[in-house]
């Protein structure tokens, strides 16, 4: 059990600026910021954006390293002076007071979590651990290494990455589609809605599976340390991101690796549950505006207005794929295989971000086909990652590294 005074006693004791030595040079930051969950899919394009722009922060990328993070996800930048990777397990709120106070933390960009709803579905208890405990943990020691400075909450952020599906669900009032009230330029040419409503910042919570509820649990826990203690807090939640780097237990590269071995292409239901999707990078660039720029104790949704039902989303991708690897059109949707849909499968997802246009002037960059056509060439130039991956020699290398640490 911590004792919050002798933490205190011991937070205050530490200089104002952070002065780290490294190969003994000695190197000033403007700005020290923690990136939780660097090592995996969103993490890691935050962290290579963040590194790469901003030379005068240190950026400090903690990571448990469980199944989805990999570090070869950042070979790019891990020699680079301003970026640290630490192990660590956001949980251990013993380690985030340490943390907090060897690199004088100023920023928290917290991405961390357990993601995937199959898996919350088997094993509720770890999400709710993670996705709760560990925000609870790094809110805590956050708040207490803050108010031991001198100027307190002052320069100070946290910023929490949150989902679309706390939201609950939208009804399929059109499951036909028809013309999209809203496009950006990640809007594919169909510019298909499936459905009236869309998520505003200010919809209600609603959600249904375990782990959207562990991600609306811990939403709240960041609101309430902004309300309560005046926490400079921020809250984003976005659409489904597609990209590279992703692990393949979710649906675009897990369908890319199987077309390319002619695996089944396991589809839930009819496949028309339908998503917004938003190319990973364009993920990365709102959240770097919004650190910098967004409102304290604001809520600002991300997402394309690029809604695709599964199925079609699926047919794309096969197509693509088999350009690609020179077969003919279409030639793999014999692989299709429809499955005993997921417990409480959610309808229709669609993000409203017009708040977050209007107000910071962030819009997606990348139209969706333009997306998938990099994605899918990015698996399939780099299927030695894919094979490291799926494989685990990835977490074994990790494992052994670390032990004796």
């Amino acid at each position: 059990m911590y004792d919050p005074y002798l933490l205190v006693k011991c937070f205050s004791l530490i200089p104002k600026k952070a002065i780290f030595a490294e190969n003994n040079i000695i190197m000033e930051f403007k700005r020290n910021i923690i990136i939780t969950g660097g090592a995996g899919f969103i993490g890691s394009h935050v962290v290579r954006l963040f590194v790469n722009k901003y030379p005068e922060y240190h950026i400090i990328n903690l990571d448990k390293l469980t199944y989805a993070g990999n570090l070869a996800n950042l070979k790019d930048v891990e020699d680079k002076p301003n970026y640290t990777f630490v192990r660590a397990d956001i949980c251990d709120f013993d380690k985030m007071c340490e943390l907090m106070t060897q690199y004088r933390v100023d920023g928290v960009i917290h991405l961390a979590a357990e993601s995937h709803v199959d898996r919350s579905i088997k094993d509720p208890f770890t999400f709710a651990q993670t996705n709760v405990m560990g925000t609870l943990s790094l809110l805590q020691a956050a708040k207490l290494y803050w108010e031991s400075l001198p100027e307190g909450y002052e320069g100070k952020r946290f910023y929490h990455i949150s989902t679309d599906e706390v939201y609950g669900a939208l009804k399929l009032t059109n499951p036909e589609g028809v013309e999209s009230p809203f496009t950006t330029k990640a809007s594919s040419d169909h510019h298909h809605a499936y459905g009236k409503d869309f998520f505003t910042e200010d919809k209600k919570y609603q959600p249904h599976s375990p782990y959207s509820a562990s991600k609306a649990s811990s939403d709240h826990f960041v609101r309430a340390f902004h309300d309560t203690y005046g926490m400079p807090t921020i809250v984003t939640n976005c659409s489904n991101n597609y990209g590279p780097y992703q692990f393949p237990e979710k649906l675009i590269p897990l369908f890319i690796n199987n077309i390319r071995h002619r695996k089944p292409l396991p589809v839930y239901g009819k496949g028309e549950n339908v998503r917004d999707w938003l190319y990973v990078e364009d993920h990365a660039r709102a959240i770097d505006l919004i650190f910098h720029k967004g409102n304290v104790a604001d809520t600002y949704n991300i997402g394309g207005f690029n809604e695709w039902k599964n199925i079609d989303i699926i047919k794309v991708v096969i197509k693509t794929v088999d350009r690609l690897l020179g077969r003919p059109e279409g030639a793999d949707e014999d692989l299709i295989t429809h499955v005993t849909d997921r417990l409480g499968h959610d309808a229709r997802y669609a993000i409203d971000s017009r708040k977050l246009q209007k107000e910071l002037g962030w819009e997606p960059s990348l139209q969706f086909e333009e997306g998938i056509e990099r994605t899918v060439k990015w698996y399939l130039d780099h299927q030695d990652w894919m094979d490291n991956v799926t494989s685990g020699d990835y977490m074994k290398y990790y494992d052994d590294m670390y032990k004796n640490r």
